[in-house]
């Protein structure tokens, strides 16, 4: 039985949220064009016969700027602790040396497998170039090519991380997908179409609170508030007469009756938390 925790580090956007949900065959975090949409580590867990995988998401690798960004390199610098196994995801089209100061920043004391993302945009030279420049840097363990968005490659780098993958006994019961909660799902599927929705800086200045999750005879009750920083961004959030609220919520119901397989009424409301991002006590609150 091989057993233990795999995770991914990368620039934003570098696709590695795409490649948790590819690994896993399910949808556990939450994806969007725009940068910096992950802000926790989000574990997922695949079992087989012979095996545990422990992958974990993580925010992508910046330069703090508030408290927020801390506490998303606070998520990094404590996969970086327990990983058994780390993937550093690369976009194809990406500079190829900032990616390779930053993974040999990380200092990484276990085997590290460069997943080069993004190959179906790419010429086999460019290909080839890159898996050429990764393969001999000292914290390379391997190159791994993939497309995670078209699902290629995928089998190939988790036969490549089970050969590093550690022997022991499971970690978690065989039927968990992950160790956190059906609420935080919600408030990430929610948030995901605050950045689908909304332009500029809204969803940089939103988070998502459910309050309510009761689980009823035909349907499941959820309550979430949406938190922005300002009244202006309130606004923009609700739309005219509450245009843009309401459709939020259709798109959010749909995605969330798939992900629990249940009906769902589900309601939104929007309030104003000045400088929740720089603000310790709020953090905690919203779960960072």
């Amino acid at each position: 039985m091989k057993s233990g925790f795999v995770n991914i580090f990368g620039k934003p956007n570098a696709g590695k949220s795409t490649l948790l949900n590819a690994l896993m065959g399910e949808k556990l975090a939450i994806v969007s064009p725009k940068v910096q949409t992950t802000r926790h580590r989000i574990k997922g867990i695949l079992n087989a016969k012979d095996y545990q995988v422990i992958f974990s998401d993580t925010p992508g690798i910046i330069e703090p700027k508030y408290k927020l960004h801390e506490k998303m390199m606070q998520a990094v610098k404590s996969s970086l602790e327990d990983a058994d196994v780390a993937l550093l995801i690369v976009d194809i089209k990406d500079d190829l040396v900032e990616a390779d100061e930053m993974f040999a920043a990380l200092s990484l004391k276990v085997a590290a497998i460069v997943v080069i993302n993004k190959v179906d945009l790419a010429s086999k030279e460019t290909v080839d170039k890159a898996i050429a420049f990764f393969a001999d840097k000292k914290y390379c363990n391997k190159v791994v090519v993939i497309s995670a968005l078209k699902n290629l490659g995928i089998q190939e780098l988790l036969e490549e991380i089970l050969l590093f993958l550690p022997e022991g006994a499971p970690f978690y019961a065989d039927d968990n997908l992950s160790d956190l909660p059906m609420k935080f799902f919600v408030s990430e599927l929610i948030r995901e179409k605050i950045f689908y929705l909304y332009q500029e800086e809204i969803p940089y200045h939103t988070t998502v609170l459910v309050q309510q999750f009761k689980e009823k005879t035909t349907l499941t009750k959820i309550t979430a508030d949406i938190i922005v920083q300002r009244e202006t961004q309130k606004g923009i959030v609700l739309g005219q007469g509450g245009k843009m609220i309401k459709e939020l919520g259709t798109l959010a119901r749909k995605d969330i009756e798939e992900f629990i397989g249940r009906k769902v009424f589900l309601e939104l409301f929007v309030k104003v938390r000045p400088k929740w991002r720089d603000n310790e006590i709020h953090l905690r609150e919203y779960g960072y």
